[in-house]
């Protein structure tokens, strides 16, 4: 750790604007950005643009050219210092020359942490690190969180009038919320490597749960459509009640459907994989798929940022068993009565005590509607 300059600093956010430009279609690598400095000017800049490409230092280095030599580079996460699909991204700037490396955070992969800092110290290079960390963590959430814990990140998704309630007795729930609330869903399952729904909400709904460019709005501007990367779909179907002619299986986005017991009786697409999970008893005696064995089996899979977008009994789940870690709530100006359908599912509560306690993190207005995002304290 070491005191920066107000230079550094500037040159630091630059580096986290530019892994920004990655927010869609990085995942599951990390959102990594670097700029390259000498004699107070940049001469080199680049982001890990997407899994399987040019890390930032690559791309900046490339940029860069001989102007890299006795430069400076200011990096979004610690350099790499193993062989993946790419060289270790500390070799290329102990190649190029590089005098002194500042990294925001050090990277929290087993594999890396701390040894890509040591590599480019053995070879004489000033490094320091901490510089905007808690920026550069929150760039990407759920890899620091798959790395430290062994569990994806899970945001849960939910949508209701302001008397909390999302669709009418009869099922009806089209539409709730407004346009652009609806797509700034879009914008959450771009984001997300995997997204969570249930069996009743893809048979109820006819949901086919994937990303639709034409709903992005502005960022249709800034990525092409063949850039956007489409979330695997998670769906839990433990009575193995799907079947093939669902609007779900007309997109060849990957599937996982997750059963307990596998059944071949029917014919399903090439992108779909059937897995099977044990399961577990609620607090009613009912025997559900083991969502902690769920999120593990994701985790093992490299799924580190998931969305669960699901009715009343899955979200109520999650939450329950203290698996999401942020929540969504985009809220309608609508009163639609006792009679409609509630929010979520809480069987086990019937004592006030027994509440969950969220904080908000975020309020803001999205078109007509309010967005609450927020955490669960207990």
């Amino acid at each position: 750790m070491s005191q920066f300059t107000l230079a550094d600093h500037h040159y630091m956010q630059r580096a986290i604007t530019l892994a920004k430009r990655a927010h869609y279609t990085t995942s599951p690598n990390p959102r990594v950005g670097c700029v390259l400095v000498k004699n107070n000017r940049v001469v080199g800049e680049g982001y890990h643009q997407k899994a399987g490409q040019g890390h930032a230092e690559v791309n900046a280095l490339a940029q860069a050219g001989n102007d890299a030599k006795g430069a400076t580079a200011y990096v979004t996460l610690e350099p790499c210092s193993h062989y993946g699909r790419t060289p270790p991204c500390a070799e290329g700037l102990i190649n190029a020359g590089i005098v002194n490396v500042i990294a925001a955070m050090v990277d929290p992969n087993p594999q890396v942490s701390g040894k890509g800092l040591a590599m480019l110290g053995k070879a004489g290079i000033a490094t320091s690190y901490g510089l905007l960390e808690q920026e550069a963590q929150n760039l990407n959430i759920g890899f620091v969180t798959l790395m430290s814990t062994g569990l994806p990140y899970v945001r849960c998704k939910l949508a209701a009038s302001l008397d909390g309630k999302t669709a009418m007795a009869s099922g009806e729930s089209k539409w709730i919320t407004s346009p652009e609330a609806r797509q700034d869903v879009q914008r959450l399952r771009a984001q997300s490597c995997a997204i969570i729904s249930g069996a009743d909400s893809i048979i109820t709904d006819n949901a086919q749960m994937t990303v639709r460019w034409s709903e992005l709005g502005e960022l249709k501007n800034t990525y092409d459509e063949d850039v956007i990367r489409q979330p695997v779909r998670v769906i839990i179907d433990s009575r193995n009640r799907v079947t093939p002619d669902l609007k779900l299986f007309k997109s060849s986005s990957r599937i996982l459907l997750i059963c307990h017991t596998i059944e071949n009786i029917q014919q399903w697409p090439h992108f779909v994989e059937q897995v099977s999970l044990p399961l577990v008893k609620n607090a009613q005696g009912e025997e559900k798929i083991d969502l902690v064995a769920l999120l593990t089996f994701l985790a093992k899979r490299g799924v580190n940022d998931v969305l669960v977008e699901s009715g009343q009994n899955l979200a109520g789940a999650f939450i329950e068993q203290n698996l999401v870690d942020e929540l969504i709530l985009y809220q309608a100006p609508k009163l639609m009565g006792a009679q409609s359908k509630s929010l979520i599912n809480f069987p086990s509560i019937d004592k006030l005590s027994q509440a969950k306690t969220i904080k908000f993190t975020d309020v803001r207005m999205v078109g007509a509607d309010l967005r609450i995002t927020a955490k669960i304290l207990d």
